[in-house]
């Protein structure tokens, strides 16, 4: 069993002591450190060698259910068909498109076997054609700390120009001429988007920094808009934004505010041709919609066309020429309406199931008839449909296809936990027909709560493999999170973060009560934000659970928030609280993982790292797995594999991910002594 050794490191805020004995290994590709992780993934190759022959089987099970020659739903962008497809054994995308027909000769723009040929990581981001879509323009990433290198490609010879721009975030634009691009790149050390840079292809002048967000804890991201006429430049942070554009044909022009921020006010613009759409939270925490003209506008004058409802929260926009749609959330649910520009008149899609996800998909044509959008639920495979905005005319332009699966096999529920505070959080469970709700079965429990990302009930091919084995899959809607609103994204972060770990808790007592499982046989899961979530939620209730696994996890909290040279933390402050005040400091103390292990028995607990992380560094799991080691008091198993090769998002390929999925569901198997 590994053992790390202790070099204690005083570390002082606000005259309180914390003593780090592992402060050391924040330095990366020193030899004690590689040391270590090596230590540890032959400690964890080791612990799970028995469930090597599992392993495979689940890999081989799970690649079943990929349709591996599947392909995207093609999208009209005249005078192409543009889509993505998998050739059977590649474990990247092609990016094609087809003229005027879809049963016209192939052109292949972009292959990602070919770009990713012999590279121990490699991920294709962006790909955006040019206005006259005669260049493509694409971003990769070959090491995983999403820094994305672009290039651009020659659509008629299939030759790359020799325009290449390194370490950006992957984020660009072009403009209407078709040879200026405007793209963003990030701090090299803290990893903030804080540069807009111009650069005309051809070589001829270097990129040309256009703004620099200079406030920390601000991050730019720059769009284009539907109509072709307009490019946003936001910068936001958790509760502030502001939006400077551009008119897409005069990339030389000055930019314009067209709102300047303020605290706690935050919109966003859709492109409407001769006016702006925005979405905002002017005296509106769920949301409104309302427009104004195309350019810099005083909020007051303003014009309101869906009002602020307390029980919907609006959660996107998708504006077209003669119609726009709004996503929202009700009651937990994610719903869609259509609204007509003209008349204002609105109609609300209605489908058949009692809990579902609906997600907006967008369409590049602003005069487009209609608009796209998917379906699926926990055992429904998604299904994209297109409808019309005014006869309402809805058809299927793709199902997912899932071999050898049956969606009627499986069942779905919604249940409600009462939180210790009273709130009702929402809880979607699946599993087999015909299983028996005893108390005996194991089930898996997954969460994250946090930056208002909402845990939809989407479906998960992968989890099938463990619900086939008797388990119950459940998800955790916690507060920090929006499924329920703003309010439930409020009641989750900052001096209010641990309604989301107590939430949790909730949940997982209403699943023993209810006899979906026990304590001996209760599993969670949490990645991120979620793998502190789990650290949290072991601190607080390491009875609970039998099993748990965090992925990349968030767990030196107070350390990490305190250093303002660690990637992205200031522009965390929103979210966690800035430890520089004392009273968020010592609240964050208060619950952070690493900050609160102690002498006690844990469950059994696997730790997923990934060495070139940029969101969470190495460190973070790290450290922790190694004070856990050294202050739990029980034989419980305690395992951390790092991913040499790999960042936040672990291994790129689609089907080397399925050998992570499968290490991580043989530990939950393992535990369960199943050994099929």
């Amino acid at each position: 069993m590994p053992s790390a050794q202790k070099k204690p490191k005083k570390l002082e805020a606000h005259g309180d002591v914390r003593v780090d004995n592992y402060f050391w290994m924040n330095k990366r590709d020193s030899k004690p450190v590689l040391d270590y992780l090596k230590a540890e993934n032959a400690y964890t190759k080791k612990m799970l060698k028995p469930t090597e022959a599992l392993q495979a089987k689940l890999v081989k099970e799970m690649r079943k259910r990929i349709k591996e020659d599947e392909s995207s739903a093609p999208v009209w962008h005249p005078p192409y068909f543009y889509y993505s497809r998998y050739v059977k054994g590649g474990e990247y995308p092609i990016v094609a498109r087809k003229k005027d027909s879809l049963k016209a000769k192939e052109e292949i723009l972009l292959d990602g076997n070919k770009l990713g040929k012999g590279k121990k990581y490699f991920q294709l981001g962006a790909a955006e054609e040019s206005f006259d879509q005669t260049i493509i323009g694409y971003a990769s990433d070959t090491v995983g700390r999403r820094f994305y290198d672009l290039y651009f490609k020659d659509t008629k010879t299939g030759k790359n120009l020799k325009d290449v721009i390194k370490n950006t975030t992957g984020n660009f634009v072009w403009a209407n001429d078709n040879k200026t691009v405007f793209f963003v790149k990030q701090d090299p050390k803290t990893l903030r988007a804080n540069q807009l840079f111009r650069y005309e292809l051809g070589g001829k002048k270097k990129p040309q920094l256009v703004f620099e967000e200079k406030d920390e804890t601000y991050s730019l991201s720059v769009e284009k808009g539907r109509s072709d006429s307009w490019i946003f430049l936001s910068s936001t942070k958790r509760d502030s934004s502001e939006v400077r554009f551009i008119d897409a044909n005069q990339p030389m022009a000055d930019w314009q505010i067209f709102y300047p921020r303020q605290p706690d006010f935050e919109y966003s613009l859709d492109d409407g041709g001769d006016q702006f759409y925005i979405l905002t939270n002017w005296k509106a925490p769920n949301y409104r919609v309302m427009t104004s003209k195309a350019e810099p506008t005083a909020k007051e004058k303003w014009n309101e066309l869906i009002a602020h409802d307390p029980k919907v929260y609006i959660d996107n926009l998708d504006v077209y020429k003669t119609h726009f749609c709004i996503q929202e959330r009700a009651n937990g649910l994610t719903r869609i309406s259509v609204v007509d520009r003209k008349s204002n008149k609105r109609r609300e899609l209605t489908f058949p199931d009692p809990a579902y996800v609906v997600d907006l998909m967008g369409l590049p044509v602003y005069e487009s008839a209609v608009f796209r959008f998917s379906y699926s639920s926990l055992n429904r495979p998604p299904t994209v449909f297109e409808e019309n905005f005014v006869s309402a005319e809805r058809t299927v332009v793709k199902e997912k296809e899932v071999p050898s699966y049956k969606a009627d096999n499986y069942e779905s529920k919604r249940l409600w936990a009462k939180a210790n505070d009273g709130t009702m959080i929402p809880v979607s469970v699946m599993y087999k027909k015909g299983l028996e709700l005893n108390g005996k079965n194991p089930l898996l429990l997954e969460g994250y709560g946090s930056y208002g990302i909402s845990s939809d009930p989407d479906f998960y091919r992968n989890v099938i493999s463990l619900v086939d084995r008797g388990f119950v899959y459940a998800i955790a809607h916690i507060r920090g999170g929006s499924e329920m609103g703003r309010e439930w994204y409020e009641g989750g972060r900052l001096q209010r973060k641990k309604n989301t770990f107590t939430d949790f808790i909730n949940v997982g007592e209403l699943l023993i009560k209810e006899k979906y499982t026990s304590k001996e046989h209760l599993y969670a899961w949490g990645g991120s934000a979620g793998g502190l979530l789990m650290g949290a939620i072991i601190n607080m209730r390491p009875d609970l659970f039998n099993g748990v696994i965090a992925a990349v996890p968030f767990v030196d909290v107070v350390t990490t928030m305190l250093d303002d040279t660690i990637p992205l933390t200031t522009s965390e402050y929103r979210e966690w609280g800035d430890p520089r005040e004392k009273e968020a400091y010592l609240y964050m103390k208060s619950y952070s993982p690493y900050d609160n292990v102690e002498a006690k028995a844990y469950p059994n607990l696997m730790i997923v790292s990934g060495y070139h992380d940029s969101q969470v560094q190495y460190w973070e799991p790290t450290k922790w797995a190694a004070k856990l080691r050294d202050l739990k008091i029980d034989n419980h198993l305690l395992l951390l594999y790092t991913d040499m090769g790999a960042g936040h998002s672990g291994a790129s390929g689609r089907f080397q991910a399925l050998n992570d999925t499968a290490r991580e569901y043989a530990f939950y198997l393992m535990l369960e002594g199943i050994k099929k």
